[in-house]
């Protein structure tokens, strides 16, 4: 395999390598797809690069191995024996580094491959180890890497932030346009945790660029995001999660499919023509989960794909299909009830979407095409004024 046409942070921390990184001992937050280019896990080439340097590494939810597959299965901690450092879960007892963690380090890298969807829980957890790190005087050093969904385009109503929860704790739209480094540095200011943070940007990258234009191959960050077409569905599939219709967890296309035993997918396909699905595909199937919502029972909905990713706005989307079902199915849809990623109290649609502004309309009736954009609206451009001050990559 040839090198690609951008460079990560990861490989400029090693072809760059500042002078104390040689001598300070390092903790690194990152799981299985945290590869360079050659496939080698990034604490393996750190460990190799700065030798004695690497004290112990950290996993965010699903664990190093990506092996949970649901929200809420805590991972335990463990041994890297390849190094023989300790491996700290994050989505354990505790979902933000101990002071005694953090003891054992005086840098903590961080290498995760976000998804560029706001409730993707990694940058929460990214969040939680700045505040730690803040309030131990440890410096954070983000390894950057490409939005797969690219840099330009948002979708989705920004979070009110009295809806704050593991799948959001600051005011942004649901496809937010940043790399994990930008949304590290908005955080931190918007959220005054005054971290002492540092990002090393990628080479090469454009906001234009999606993950194909990369020359990157996928590397799925979580068991149920396992290839790129995945990414590009999520803004808008992931709210399926706050319903009982099955967003295909328990399939090998998850977020790709959604449905129920008591959709028929032809009448659904039908009711949905007169809605806004911007650049995507939508096929009647049955499908049959073999785990988690209708698992071994066949279940009436929609395959999702696209022609050209650039031109999905999976939101907008997701929304018509939710409004589709709950007017074919007044009696049978229904809101998921918690808990749902720590959250005990609030229905996980409102801590999905942002806000309870879907769950009260659509429970309301209003549920037509022009209730539909209005859900989905956003000032992109007040939201890219905004997160322009966080940008490290031209468009």
């Amino acid at each position: 395999m040839g090198q690609p046409r951008i460079k990560i942070g990861l490989e400029i921390l090693l072809e760059q390598p500042p002078v104390w990184v040689k001598t300070a001992r390092l903790g690194l937050l990152m799981n299985q797809a945290s590869v360079d280019w050659r496939m080698r896990y990034a604490c393996d080439v750190v460990a190799e690069a700065f030798p004695g340097r690497l004290q112990a590494v950290f996993s965010p939810q699903h664990g190093l191995w990506c092996e949970e597959q649901d929200n809420m299965i805590e991972t335990p901690h463990g041994v890297y024996r390849r190094l023989g450092v300790p491996v700290y879960s994050l989505y354990s007892d505790t979902r933000r580094p101990t002071a005694e963690m953090l003891e054992k380090i005086d840098c903590l890298l961080v290498d995760l491959q976000d998804v560029g969807t706001r409730v993707y829980t990694f940058v929460w957890t990214v969040s939680h180890c700045l505040e730690a790190c803040a309030e131990a005087c440890v410096p954070v050093v983000v390894l950057d890497r490409p939005n797969p969904l690219g840099g330009e385009l948002f979708e989705g109503p920004l979070l009110d932030p009295r809806f704050a929860s593991f799948v959001g704790r600051a005011a942004i739209p649901m496809r937010h346009g940043l790399t994990l480094g930008e949304l590290a540095r908005l955080i931190d200011e918007e959220l005054a945790i005054g971290a002492d943070l540092c990002v090393i940007p990628m080479e090469g990258w454009r906001r234009s660029m999606l993950l194909p234009a990369t020359g990157r191959p996928w590397v799925p960050p979580s068991p149920n995001m396992p290839r790129f077409e995945t990414a590009v569905v999520y803004p808008g599939a992931v709210l399926f999660e706050g319903t009982n219709l099955s967003e295909g967890r328990g399939t090998t296309t998850p977020f790709e499919l959604v449905g129920a035993p008591y959709v028929d997918p032809f009448d659904l396909a039908d009711a949905l023509a007169e809605y806004p699905t911007p650049g995507l595909t939508v096929r009647p199937v049955r499908f049959r989960p073999t785990f988690n919502k209708w698992a071994e029972e066949s279940c009436g909905g929609l395959a999702l794909g696209f022609h050209e990713a650039r031109a999905v706005r999976s939101y907008a989307a997701a929304l018509s299909i939710l409004a589709c079902v709950r007017q074919l199915h007044p009696d049978r849809f229904a809101w998921r009830e918690p808990p749902y990623e720590y959250e005990a109290v609030r229905p996980p649609i409102d801590i999905l979407s942002g806000s309870d502004q879907l769950r009260l309309s659509f429970d309301e009736g209003q549920t037509s095409p022009h209730d539909v954009r209005r859900l989905a609206e956003l000032d992109a451009d007040a939201w890219r004024d905004r997160a322009s001050r966080s940008f490290l990559y031209p468009s």
